[in-house]
């Protein structure tokens, strides 16, 4: 069983995401191009490929086909329906789904273990924060710089001593987090 906030949080660690409404429902949107939402009865909608669809029909008995204008859009399943898992890897498929192909590539990558070149985070803070930041578009330290501890432990994959490394590294340039070019 998983919550709002569950989703909240699977899609806003995902790269350019930005929460908003859709005819009254919280709704999640990648570069303008909606890929989640929630009804006012806890069904979480994404907008997803057919065979995610297929699959996702298949695995669990209360989702349903999600249909706009007689064309099948994504899926929609009751979020008490759904463990935590499966939520993430729906929100991250509908989101791959829906951004620009550079962005989804590169999310990609991400997710194979390729750090992109020009990355200057420290390894210390380990594979997992590493995932987590690039995942969230987070590439270099001046990136992670904009963000506030409080932003960077809701990422699923950091902790308190990434924080700290983070932190100290960001120190040593005369940086802080939260801090604003």
């Amino acid at each position: 069983m998983t919550t709002e906030a569950q989703l909240r949080k699977a899609a806003s660690g995902l790269p350019e995401v930005t929460e908003g409404t859709h005819f009254g429902m919280v709704a999640f949107n990648v570069r303008g191009k909606g890929f989640a939402s929630v009804t006012k009865d806890g069904k979480v909608q994404l907008q997803v490929s057919d065979d995610v669809v297929e699959s996702t029909l298949a695995a669990h008995p209360s989702a349903e086909r999600l249909i706009r204008m007689g064309q099948q859009i994504g899926v929609r399943i009751p979020l008490a329906d759904i463990n935590g898992k499966d939520l993430n890897a729906l929100v991250r498929a509908a989101w791959s789904h829906r951004a620009p192909k550079r962005l989804a590539a590169a999310l990609a990558d991400v997710d194979a273990g390729q750090v992109p070149a020009h990355s200057d985070l420290p390894p210390a803070i380990g594979k997992p924060a590493t995932r987590a930041l690039l995942g969230a578009g987070l590439v270099t330290l001046d990136d992670v710089a904009q963000r506030s501890e409080a932003e960077l432990l809701a990422l699923h994959g950091v902790g308190p001593k990434a924080v700290r490394i983070l932190a100290a590294a960001l120190a040593e340039r005369g940086k802080s987090l939260g801090w604003r070019p």
